[in-house]
């Protein structure tokens, strides 16, 4: 078991994910990074440094996430920080940006393209966060974040004056909901020493959004990392950018 804290970053072989592994490695933490294809984390691992090692977790994949808690147990003993960070934009990954924005309102959007950004945005959190609490229930003080998104803000998106709610389609709907899921975990583990909270890290510039944001990946980063090393004190069901809460 090692002696420092340890935490597992979905989707970390590249993008804000690979920013937040690297941040937090900076801080101390043995940071696990989790990629669907071991060969790409292991490569993001080496350019991190000697406290990343790659792990192999599919969010779509029970068997995947079952493997990666009793690899973690078996080879590093424990689990401090979950940042369930994983996510898919639109369910055809060739499909440029504009396009995907226009095919995924819920109006045009086929329904197995719906059920595909799902599984992963939404259920694939569910999934990790289950399989992830034995071990968190046994760290000193336990930190889930999600990432979540400005975007899928119903106050937000119920503004008409608010230009950017004719995107509120198949992506942002599902960041709506995991809003919800991160609500409702941290509402069961309210009596614990656990604290789940969700982080939003702007337009970022990322293969999720074809490289159209605005934000440096430092940037984005920056929320997510300072809600995984909050200190007893700290927020537990909270939503928030770098600026303060954001609104549901």
């Amino acid at each position: 078991m090692t002696d420092n804290r340890v935490a597992l970053v979905t989707g970390a072989n590249q993008g804000i994910g690979f920013q937040i592994a690297r941040d937090l490695a900076a801080q101390g933490l043995t940071v696990l990074v989790g990629a669907r294809d071991l060969a790409k984390g292991e490569a993001a691992a080496n350019q991190i440094g000697d406290r990343a090692h790659a792990i192999r977790i599919n969010v779509t994949d029970q068997a995947s996430i079952d493997a990666a808690a009793e690899r973690i147990r078996r080879e590093f003993g424990r689990l401090d920080v979950l940042m369930n960070n994983a996510g898919i934009s639109r369910a055809q990954p060739d499909q440029p940006f504009g396009v995907a924005v226009r095919t995924s309102l819920l109006t045009e959007a086929p329904i197995a393209d719906v059920r595909r950004v799902f599984e992963t945005n939404v259920f694939g959190v569910i999934a990790v966060t289950q399989a992830m609490l034995p071990l968190l229930r046994e760290a000193p003080a336990g930190r889930i974040v999600i990432t979540g998104s400005s975007g899928a803000s119903l106050s937000l998106n119920s503004d008409p004056t608010n230009d950017h709610r004719r995107m509120f389609g198949t992506y942002s709907v599902s960041k709506t909901a995991v809003h919800a899921v991160m609500l409702a975990f941290a509402l069961a583990l309210e009596d614990t020493r656990i604290k789940v909270n969700a982080a939003c890290p702007g337009f970022t510039s990322t293969a999720l959004n074809n490289f159209n944001g605005t934000r440096s990946l430092q940037e984005g980063a920056r929320e997510p990392v300072r809600l995984a090393l909050i200190g007893d004190a700290g927020p537990t069901g909270s939503f928030s950018d770098e600026d303060g809460p954001v609104a549901w």
